[in-house]
């Protein structure tokens, strides 16, 4: 069974880490290129947002029973299979597991401009994720529950909205 109480310290811990990327980030590409420590910090707090929701698909996909997922990506495209995320969250978040791998495997060939998206665009998937994510586990623990039935991630029209793709 999902410990909520985990889920609730990853999504807090979500939360804490998009606030340091907005207050550690400059406006501009250009400023965050040329600041080492601004890109830094904003790279260590992407990374650990990420990460946070990472743990999360991971703890949800093992608790739950579901199928371990071979890759980052796939945690993702797992919980969207099970009614957890939409297809846009999915579509929204699975470049942030390539970006978190780039950030820790490669960092010295980070492309400042692309964290700098990350950092300014890219935010309101994670927070997507995270909304969804707890809809999901206030649904399924403290309400109604909905259908178990899993659904094929090419069965669904991306341009759904988020909450389209759970039952009620």
């Amino acid at each position: 069974m999902v410990d909520v109480d985990v889920v609730a310290v990853k999504l807090a811990e979500i939360a804490d880490r998009l606030e340091r990327v907005r207050s550690c980030c400059p406006a501009q590409a250009e400023a965050l290129a040329e600041d080492r420590d601004a890109l830094e910090l904003v790279s260590f707090n992407l990374i650990l947002a990420i990460q946070a929701a990472l743990d999360i698909a991971s703890h949800l996909i093992a608790d739950e029973g579901w199928p371990a997922a071979a890759t980052l990506n796939e945690s993702f495209v797992r919980l969207h299979e099970h009614r957890v995320i939409s297809a846009e969250t999915l579509a929204g978040v699975r470049p942030a597991a390539r970006l978190r791998n780039v950030l820790a495997h490669m960092y010295s060939s980070v492309d400042p401009v692309k964290v700098h998206l990350a950092a300014t665009v890219g935010l309101s998937e994670l927070e997507r994720f995270a909304g969804e994510v707890s809809s999901w586990v206030q649904e399924r623990f403290f309400g109604e529950q909905g259908s178990e039935e899993p659904v094929s991630p090419e069965a669904e029209d991306p341009e759904d909205g988020p909450d389209q793709n759970r039952e009620a």
